[in-house]
């Protein structure tokens, strides 16, 4: 599989490093303005460093759009003329629909968004991907990519603005969530390293148990919750001072930014 991954900024590189990671490519091409942050990559034989986005797209089959939003129109302008219906155009950018990129490079093109989060680098993404009709005979190599690199779910383009919020900003979440434990970790006695890693473990291991039994969250809240117990006790203290309520309105608030996006681009 020759891949080129257009715009090799912090997602970009992610999606690079999981690729080479995972060994489905034949070959990689990188492009960016400035080519020098790339050169560390450049000394794998699969991968070519380029600021000709026309050479890496004449050189691929598939084609990953990861540059800044308001860039993603003038570089499928300038490159449409290079850019075949072979070719499997996927777009990873944030509130550009199919029906814009289908404007600017034709409707007899294969399209196809994805949008995975930065885990997408040590294989753990949650991406999410939807298509346009051309694209149903190759979403299967988009979803062999992304699989790859941890777990796909294909959803209608309606959907794809929340599902940036809460697979790709829920990783920024996610991470907050675990400072402040660390930070009440650092708290209760232990060093900065070692509350981290109790943060870090205890985090995956509650996402690893839900992933391998399928069971509600509440389920694996109520077996370490006992009656005047230090669990619920922490629990309802957290709720009292709105944990839930503050994340699930900090989501919307997101889900409503984006959407602004959407307008505007």
């Amino acid at each position: 599989m020759k891949v080129a991954i257009i715009g090799a900024g912090n997602l970009g590189l992610s999606i690079a490093k999981g690729l080479l990671s995972s060994n489905v490519i034949t070959s990689l091409y990188l492009t960016k303005r400035h080519i020098n942050v790339l050169e560390g990559l450049g000394t794998n034989k699969e991968v070519n460093i380029t600021s000709d986005n026309a050479v890496a797209i004449q050189n691929s089959d598939v084609l990953i759009f990861a540059v800044q939003p308001n860039h993603l129109a003038a570089v499928l302008r300038k490159n449409a003329q290079y850019i075949t219906p072979k070719h499997n155009v996927i777009s990873t950018i944030t509130g550009f629909s199919i029906e814009k990129i289908e404007s600017i490079i034709g409707e007899k093109h294969s399209v196809i968004r994805a949008m995975p989060n930065t885990a997408i680098a040590v294989g753990k993404s949650m991406t999410c991907i939807c298509s346009n009709e051309k694209s149903q005979l190759k979403l299967n190599t988009a979803r062999k990519i992304f699989d790859t690199l941890g777990t796909t779910l294909v959803i209608p383009e309606k959907q794809m603005q929340a599902a940036t919020v809460v697979c790709a900003s829920g990783v920024a979440f996610w991470m907050r969530l675990i400072r402040a434990t660390t930070q009440a970790a650092i708290q209760l006695g232990f060093d900065a390293k070692e509350a981290q890693e109790l943060a870090m473990h205890t985090c995956e291991g509650a996402a690893s148990l839900l992933i391998d039994t399928r069971n509600h969250p509440e389920q694996e809240i109520d077996k370490v919750t006992t009656p005047k117990g230090c669990t619920i006790e922490g629990l309802n203290e957290m709720e009292h001072k709105g944990l839930s309520s503050s994340l699930i309105q900090g989501m919307v608030a997101s889900f409503e930014k984006i959407n602004g996006i959407k307008e505007r681009t």
